[in-house]
């Protein structure tokens, strides 16, 4: 299929579908006129990639942890667990850091409540 009927296939953009490829996430085949060919597993590939970035991986770790879709084996599986682990880990620090931003910003909200109680005549 060509890339215009994989992007309606797999619900994503052209654009999209042309980054993976340049990021080794996606492989076509090309026809002498230099047109993007693809499979019909393509599309559950773009689906994978697509829940991947949606869980916040980047599309660095993306690209370590396919080789445990595309060579199963014990050493990828191991590989991509070991990554997928650290990755959550991440997102769990990010997320504390956020909580305590918010923390402090409602802090700052409430201090500028009062603030502005105190201006307002009664």
């Amino acid at each position: 299929m060509r890339i215009g009927e994989l992007a309606t296939r797999a619900g994503v953009s052209v654009r999209s579908l042309r980054y993976y490829e340049e990021q080794g996430l996606l492989i076509s085949t090309r026809s002498p006129s230099g047109q993007r060919h693809y499979t019909d597993g393509e599309v559950e590939r773009v689906q994978l990639i697509q829940r991947l970035y949606a869980a916040g991986l980047s599309s660095r770790t993306i690209a370590e942890v396919l080789p445990c879709v595309d060579s199963p084996s014990e050493r990828n599986s191991d590989e991509a667990f070991e990554r997928l682990v650290q990755e959550r880990d991440r997102i769990s620090r990010h997320i504390d850091e956020l909580l305590r931003a918010r923390d402090a910003l409602d802090r700052v909200v409430d201090v500028n409540r009062a603030h502005r109680a105190q201006l307002t005549p009664r």
